[in-house]
């Protein structure tokens, strides 16, 4: 597994600062942020300007581009995702699913819509991935089971964050193991609490909250995930870097240990 994180824990701060201190905290790779509100790094509508900068940072400061996220499903917000993930280098492409949960229309409006997302990732040849999140369409382990029967594209994947699964009411552990073989991406942040939001971003830092992020980890080594495990921390936009630095650090630290615990590393 690769160690990253998203860049939009520096969201107040701006990307070379990003990369810069994730790669101090000894991170393998980032996934850059194109998430709209919430950072300036990779701002689609300018990522032709942008492009050669990602590259620049990613060479200077040796962090593997492992993935980007991108919320939105527009189809035009999507191809400049995937359009710029093929010029910087960006194999993975994540978003969420969309939709209200409990609301089979709406269910069926979010399939369609990743259905003809996941085509379009094949003809760029990126692999789009969502994740359940709380609220939305997909939002536990019965719904990411039919959305993986339901788009059989090899250019779909899986993106598993504990902490929305835990919100959910379930065990993580036991979750991922039921979807992992169609996981290709995994957020990973902890969480105190099963209410809807994940917390303040200091909660979300990996062994703060309640969550088994031992077992979570263990559970994809045992079965065989070898991709980008990405802290995905948000709400830290008006945060110094001191304490964003802080975060990322003491995050990266108990994934090595999980690493280490399971024998990944």
């Amino acid at each position: 597994m690769r160690l990253g994180a998203n860049t939009v824990l520096f969201g107040g701060h701006d990307m070379e600062t990003a990369f810069r201190c994730l790669a101090m905290a000894g991170y393998d790779g980032v996934e850059v942020s194109a998430i709209k509100g919430m950072s300036e790094h990779l701002v689609l509508d300018r990522w032709r300007e942008i492009a050669p900068e990602v590259k620049r940072l990613s060479g200077e400061y040796d962090l593997e581009l492992l993935a980007m996220e991108q919320p939105s499903q527009d189809p035009e917000t999507m191809e400049q995702a995937m359009q710029s993930a093929v010029e910087i280098g960006i194999p993975i492409v994540n978003c969420g699913p969309g939709g209200k949960t409990g609301d089979e229309a709406s269910f069926q409006e979010s399939i369609d819509s990743l259905g003809r997302l996941a085509d379009m990732a094949e003809r760029y040849g990126v692999t789009l991935c969502v994740k359940a999140h709380v609220g939305q369409a997909v939002h536990d382990t019965p719904t990411t089971l039919r959305v993986m029967e339901a788009i059989t594209s090899p250019a779909f994947g899986i993106d598993m964050d504990p902490s929305h699964i835990y919100r959910a009411g379930e065990n993580p552990v036991e979750a991922i193991a039921a979807v992992i073989s169609r996981v290709k991406h995994v957020h990973i942040r902890d969480c105190k609490g099963r209410q809807q939001g994940p917390g303040s971003p200091e909660d979300q830092a990996n062994g703060r909250g309640d969550i088994d992020l031992v077992g979570y980890i263990r559970t994809l080594h045992d079965g065989g995930y070898a991709g980008p495990l990405n802290l995905e921390v948000i709400g830290a936009k008006d945060y110094s870097v001191e304490q964003c630095c802080v975060i990322a650090a003491e995050s990266r630290g108990h994934m090595q240990a999980c690493l280490q615990a399971c024998g990944a590393r």
